[in-house]
């Protein structure tokens, strides 16, 4: 018996890998953008810009692609997680950063991970081995590190821990809502009509965008851009490729490698030299990242007999819809 993974498998496992490396280097790159951005832009104006800057990039290549609509079977996951995630999450998390200290955010919206562990579980029938538990704890004491360590000793208000709570929830809601639709749609397709909705639900702010536009620095405008461009439009496919090749929970995960990262931008690009209990806690997001995605040794040599063992089964897609 041939041990060893067929090529196409190994090269699709290496593409989602990169995916989700893609993704998170810029969603970490994000957080240094919005510093900057949210200075001028008030939480729901700076949504709704990121969001129509994102729809009209995604719109262009699925017109130069010819993606076309997604499936009727998938407008329901579509639906919910362009409403929660790319609408209520951005307008709440936003909203919620300004009012709470740094170590305040942290504790309360990278519950999110684990939100999506366990609603996966619940409603997808993800695993839960021990070492995705085990290193996604490792990483919450991460980041709950790095946010304390880097929190100026602002007060927290009760309106801001509830914003950022709901940021939690609707991150986990929309990711858990969306991966059924990508059994169906495309990554593409999900991402793109994902975000149409949530510019749409992002609507009534579009007199406090259009009013404070005018009165923005170009700075400020252009790294709205660059959130909508980059961190959206480019980094929610990239996931949606990768979530498309794995459970939620572990994608879920992945993400905590995002404070680490943050850390070191801070640094390279804002000048914020971190101290030695971030440095730890960025240690402590990429080490529980790590134990997260690593198998055990009776699994990896079941995986090695058979390239499909921990693929999830997914249903047959169209050829215009597996593009």
């Amino acid at each position: 018996m041939n041990n060893t993974p067929s090529r196409p498998a190994r090269r699709a496992e290496l593409l989602a890998a990169a995916a989700a490396t893609v993704t998170v280097v810029l969603w970490a790159s994000a957080f240094v953008s919005i510093r900057s951005a949210g200075e001028a832009y008030s939480p729901g104006a700076l949504a709704l810009g990121r969001l129509l800057a994102g729809a009209l990039t995604l719109g262009v290549i699925c017109l130069l692609r010819r993606e076309g609509w997604p499936p009727r079977s998938a407008w329901r996951g579509i639906a919910i997680s362009g409403l929660l995630w790319f609408g209520v999450y951005m307008v709440a998390l936003n909203w919620g950063e300004q009012l709470v200290d740094a170590g305040t955010a942290a504790l309360v919206v990278n519950t999110g991970p684990i939100l999506i562990a366990l609603l996966g579980a619940r409603l997808l029938g993800d695993p839960m081995p021990p070492r995705l538990l085990a290193g996604m704890a490792v990483s919450f004491a991460g980041a709950v590190t790095v946010g304390l360590s880097m929190s100026g000793g602002g007060g927290s208000s009760v309106l801001g821990v509830v914003l950022c709570l709901l940021a939690a929830v609707t991150y986990a809601a929309g990711v858990v809502a969306q991966k059924p639709a990508l059994g169906t749609a495309s990554p593409l397709q999900v991402t793109t009509f994902g975000c149409l909705v949530g510019a749409v639900v992002c609507l009534p702010f579009a007199g406090q965008l259009v009013q404070e536009a005018a009165e923005a620095p170009a700075s400020a405008t252009l790294n709205m851009v660059y959130l909508g461009v980059f961190p959206t439009a480019l980094a929610f496919t990239t996931w949606a490729y990768a979530l498309s090749r794995t459970t939620a929970s572990r994608m879920g995960a992945t993400t905590y490698a995002a404070p680490a990262l943050v850390v070191l931008m801070s640094w390279l690009f804002l000048g914020e030299v971190p101290g030695l209990l971030t440095l730890v806690g960025g240690a402590l997001c990429l080490a529980g990242v790590a134990v997260s995605r690593s198998r055990s040794r009776s699994r990896a040599a079941a995986r090695a007999g058979d390239p499909g063992a921990d693929a999830e089964p997914r249903p047959e897609r169209t050829a215009d819809s597996a593009r």
